[in-house]
């Protein structure tokens, strides 16, 4: 088992997932409760690294938990795409709050701070991914295409530094000023 703390000492797969904490009481006869490990899930979002889904691929929780909406806009989105020659795929959607917690701690040790970490990743208190209101988007070409089309589907590249991360927030065909990174 990997605790939150050891957990980036583990090659990714190679750790158990979280165990359930001891169950509770209960009363005679009834099943004892449990808090399951997505409680903790710091793997819950994760895709091995080339690995893409389709944006129909709902099976996957990755693109399955996607605010309805925003699955609905990038499929639309997708579908036109390939009538222009584009194979759009998603490489991040929906992550657990541990996930993206263990992305955040991972971003912390690899920049060397809190506030350089801020910039690259976003804590699961602040990340849309969390909600299931972003979606990271490949191949480049994929991430061109949507950067000159999103906004007639109402997707938006949000930050300057990442041309892959969109969100729903398009309004009356226009897309927000992009912020310069996760920090706003």
């Amino acid at each position: 088992m990997c605790t939150l703390v050891a957990v980036s000492a583990c090659v990714i797969g190679a750790c158990a997932p979280p165990e359930a904490p001891p169950p509770s009481t209960s009363a005679a006869g009834q099943e004892p409760l449990r808090i399951g490990p997505a409680a903790q899930d710091t793997l819950g979002g994760w895709l091995p690294d080339g690995t893409t889904l389709s944006p129909f691929d709902v099976s996957n929780p990755i693109v399955g938990w996607l605010d309805p909406d925003l699955l609905a806009a990038v499929q639309d989105a997708a579908k036109a795409a390939a009538a222009d020659g584009v194979d759009m795929r998603i490489n991040s959607g929906w992550r657990t709050i541990g996930f993206q917690r263990r992305l955040f701690e991972d971003g912390v040790r690899s920049y060397g701070s809190i506030e350089a970490a801020r910039k690259f990743v976003a804590s699961p208190q602040t990340s849309n991914h969390v909600t299931g209101k972003a979606v990271d988007i490949a191949p480049v070409a994929a991430d061109r295409w949507l950067i000159a089309n999103g906004r007639k589907f109402g997707l938006c590249q949000i930050f300057a530094n990442e041309i892959w991360h969109f969100e729903l927030v398009a309004v009356d065909g226009r897309c927000p000023p992009l912020k310069p990174n996760a920090t706003g």
